[in-house]
């Protein structure tokens, strides 16, 4: 017979239940809003600029001669394997040598901050937290493995080029301000080629080098009118698309043969 637990076993027990499930006091939290939480691609949208604004609100727990904050801003978007390829030049032609498939990868990613992630935390706090483009993990597809490579990879840093040129990854440690010491703003350019989807933001808050508290939002990006029906049409129904593309190439023909038409 299993001997059974003494009171004092049990109220043990008890206490250090009672302990383990209190929360975590947080010193200070994160309140976060962007002005717009749903941006709308029309076949004349040239890009635009949302802001990200909050504040940080202290309570008891927070330590007196805590004062200087730094806020850094993580805006990822929808993910997607992509492949970076190398050219070279042979007779007189360039072609594909080589290449490298990066899995699942933000399509749009943008870091900002209030001053150098190096002045905000120590490099390997940088590393663990994915502070800048040179810590985000980049998964790649490398033989049969899959791994993240040292930032200087050639693969790697033509990607980051190539996407940065195109204003889909940025970084900037100078585009979080902070208005009063707790209010702080930024903006989040969107450029005209910004993918469809859902964008999120994350926000953390570090003190002394070290993460104080962090917390998340979102936004999305959606086509509207005729392109978006074409690419739902597309996507869902593949009869209905195939007729529609046949009848306006049919269309385009005739309209052209009558202006063109000689008298």
């Amino acid at each position: 017979m299993m001997p059974r637990p003494s009171s004092a076993t049990i109220g043990a027990a008890l206490v250090l239940g009672t302990v383990f499930a209190i929360p975590m006091a947080r010193a200070e939290r994160l309140i976060v809003s962007v002005s717009n939480h749903r941006v709308t691609v029309t076949p004349n949208y040239s890009g635009e600029e949302l802001v990200l604004f909050g504040s940080v609100e202290k309570d008891a727990a927070t330590p007196a001669a805590r004062t200087n904050y730094d806020l850094v801003v993580t805006v990822s978007g929808p993910r997607a394997d992509m492949v970076t390829r190398r050219k070279e030049r042979k007779f007189g032609i360039w072609i594909n040598t080589d290449y490298r498939q990066f899995l699942k990868v933000p399509t749009y990613l943008a870091l900002f901050a209030n001053r150098p992630f190096d002045a905000i935390a120590s490099p390997d706090v940088a590393r663990r937290q994915q502070l800048g483009l040179n810590n985000v993990l980049l998964t790649q597809r490398v033989g049969p493995d899959y791994a993240d490579v040292v930032p200087n990879d050639p693969f790697r840093s033509a990607f980051v080029r190539l996407r940065s040129e195109h204003g889909l990854y940025r970084e900037d440690t100078s585009a979080v301000t902070f208005l009063t010491p707790t209010l702080f703003r930024t903006g989040i350019p969107l450029p005209a080629e910004v993918p469809i989807g859902t964008y999120d933001v994350e926000i953390r808050l570090f003190a002394d080098g070290a993460l104080v508290t962090r917390t998340e939002t979102a936004f999305e990006i959606v086509k509207v009118g005729f392109e978006q029906f074409v690419a739902t049409t597309a996507r869902q129904n593949g009869l209905i698309y195939g007729l529609v593309t046949a009848f306006m190439a049919l269309m385009t023909g005739w309209i052209a043969s009558i202006v063109f038409r000689k008298d």
